[in-house]
């Protein structure tokens, strides 16, 4: 099993759908663990009966809101060891240390950091290694209009005196391309589809998924976009 981090203040809700989405057309066994604060994910993805704590099911993959630690997670699915029995990747979504520390992304095969460049979001993302014992690698996705070297400086610069160490490559997604509007339709019908988006936020979905699969061609991922694109 893998275990990847997207740690954060930014709303990275719908990012991680889309990758688990093209992770699943892979036939991947995919849990989205939703460790935020705000839970976007008890409102954007659709559920009969939502209770305090829950594992719904949406486009193939599996969705895990309001639980604590991994515990809860096992305990509601009934497995007394560990969650590899049941998934091949789990992706966790959190804005805070208790987050962090309670689904084990200390020790994760990868972790983002996914932020823009307003103040908020850099400040909160930050806050959610506040307690880190070690230092750990992480990759940037970073949401930004122009995509500025001042801007990433910035980061470096509030970054200083966290166990943080940062790799020498970031992720760019566009924010301003049009691609909001289609997430924000997509939400409305209750889909994940790829075929409006832009060119570049397909090429940051793809650069993430292969990275997380070892796939360092990146042809089984580009055509899992492209099946995804024909049933849009």
């Amino acid at each position: 099993m893998k275990r990847i981090g997207f740690i954060g203040g930014y709303d990275k809700t719908d990012l991680i759908m889309y990758i688990a989405k093209i992770l699943t057309v892979l036939g991947n066994r995919v849990l989205i663990i939703d460790a935020t604060v705000s839970q976007k994910a008890r409102y954007v993805v659709p559920v009969i009966n939502p209770t305090l704590m829950y594992i719904t099911e949406f486009e193939e993959i599996d969705i895990a809101v309001g639980f604590h630690n991994e515990e809860d997670v096992k305990r509601y699915l009934g497995i007394s060891g560990e969650l590899d029995s049941e998934y091949d990747i789990i992706l966790v979504d959190t804005d805070n240390s208790e987050g962090f520390d309670n689904f084990y992304l200390e020790g994760a095969q990868k972790n983002y950091f996914v932020t823009s460049f307003d103040v908020y979001s850099l400040k909160r993302g930050l806050e959610a290694l506040t307690d880190l014992k070690n230092a750990i690698p992480l990759t940037k996705v970073l949401f930004s209009k122009e995509m500025l070297k001042e801007e990433d400086d910035y980061l470096n610069f509030l970054s200083l005196g966290y166990k943080v160490i940062w790799d020498d490559y970031r992720i760019y997604f566009p924010i301003e391309n049009g691609d909001l509007d289609v997430i924000y339709e997509n939400q409305r019908v209750s889909k994940i589809k790829f075929k409006k988006l832009s060119v570049q936020y397909k090429d940051g979905l793809a650069y993430i998924a292969e990275e997380i699969l070892g796939d360092t061609g990146g042809n089984k991922v580009r055509k899992a976009i492209k099946t995804i694109e024909k049933g849009a």
